[in-house]
């Protein structure tokens, strides 16, 4: 179809951090998906915290002088598919009778007050069917999210002066499960950790959704200052010593120094990871699931920090379960790759929430 029929134009994903944005702009060829552009940048403190906006004009500009910078072709869009930041979204799988799509969103709709922690009137609230694995289930599951309405509407605002049409937002695990799990089903439990720069992610995917998320403050900027401090090094030497060395060396050399500065907050994620591993072990049962199904089973990796060397065989080992790095390209390309993607595994790492976002986009456009 010629793309100006359509209803719905081509869209582009944007990532939004507190100290960084990344884009990704995907494309259908003969040969199958590609990346047509993709670029990133360094949003300075204070421009947004927490996942609040605290200076528009300013992103806003930001916005437009990174996507005129792009590596790949012209963006030949102004649509696009944003994220909204996970420490200021609610999620939760809700149970609810028996009924039909249209009552139970009307159900949801209903029920929503009793468990969001905010009034209604202050945020926005969606819900969406959770499909089940098998369909023995003496109840429904609805996977309910909410987000404060100041949030949305500035990140809206800032869109606009960006001269930018959102075509959706999304929270930012929905957008990272979507890049991460083949398919979009998974039927042992996984949970996908999403290490940022300041603060790390936990979402729990089973079946054909998300079961819950968290978010805690402890992540690579943490890790870096730890080597800085115990070794007495500026912030650009420790991040050096830490991308070097990471968690592989031990002993009384340079590298086992770094990884004695790293255990204190690894063992501060090991137990957070453990924490929501039981979480969800004791909050699953009502999925009607056989035990193995009701346990991680498995750890997925993401984000700039899963790049930390021997972080995977420090968590399984401290863990006692399987830990891999994610793989973002899962649901975009098919291997071997070839010349494509043009981003290296690493790198790519970074990009896990635009990615997932990338792939809604193309999802809306060929509606």
């Amino acid at each position: 179809m010629l793309e100006f029929l359509t209803l719905h134009p081509p869209a582009f994903g944007l990532d939004i951090s507190d100290l960084s944005l990344k884009f990704v702009y995907l494309k259908k060829s003969r040969r199958g998906l590609g990346v047509a552009s993709f670029g990133e940048s360094a949003i300075p403190e204070g421009v947004i915290s927490q996942g609040e906006i605290k200076k528009e004009e300013e992103l806003a500009a930001l916005i437009r002088k990174s996507l005129e910078t792009r590596q790949g072709e012209k963006i030949g869009t102004s649509h696009v598919v944003a994220s909204l930041p996970e420490e200021q979204a609610f999620l939760q799988v809700i149970q609810l009778p028996k009924m039909d799509l249209k009552e139970l969103q009307g159900a949801a709709s209903f029920e929503a007050e009793n468990y969001i922690p905010y009034p209604l009137e202050t945020v926005y609230v969606d819900s969406e069917f959770v499909e089940p694995v098998k369909d023995h289930l003496d109840h429904a599951d609805v996977l309910l999210a909410s987000i404060p309405r100041t949030t949305v509407d500035s990140y809206v605002k800032v869109f606009e002066k960006a001269g930018l049409f959102v075509q959706a937002l999304e929270i930012e695990s929905v957008a990272v499960a979507r890049a991460l799990v083949p398919q979009g089903v998974s039927l042992a439990p996984l949970l996908l950790v999403d290490l940022g720069a300041t603060r790390t992610s936990f979402l729990v995917f089973a079946g054909h959704s998300l079961r819950f998320t968290a978010s805690i403050p402890v992540a690579s900027h943490q890790f870096t200052f730890a080597v800085s401090k115990t070794l007495g090094v500026d912030r650009a030497k420790a991040e050096e010593l830490k991308k070097t060395y990471g968690l592989e060396r031990r002993g009384k050399s340079e590298g086992g120094q770094v990884f004695e500065a790293l255990v204190p907050p690894m063992v501060d994620l090991v137990e957070q990871v453990k924490k929501y591993m039981g979480y969800y072990a004791s909050h699953a049962s009502h999925q009607h699931l056989p035990e193995e199904q009701r346990t991680i089973q498995q750890v997925l990796l993401a984000g700039g920090g899963a790049n930390l060397p021997g972080l995977p065989e420090f968590l399984e080992n401290e863990l006692n379960t399987k830990v891999s790095i994610g793989d973002p390209w899962v649901n975009i390309a098919s291997k071997p790759f070839h010349e494509f993607p043009p981003l290296p595994l690493a790198e790519s790492l970074r990009y896990t929430t635009a990615l997932g976002l990338a792939l809604r986009a193309l999802e809306i456009s060929h509606d």
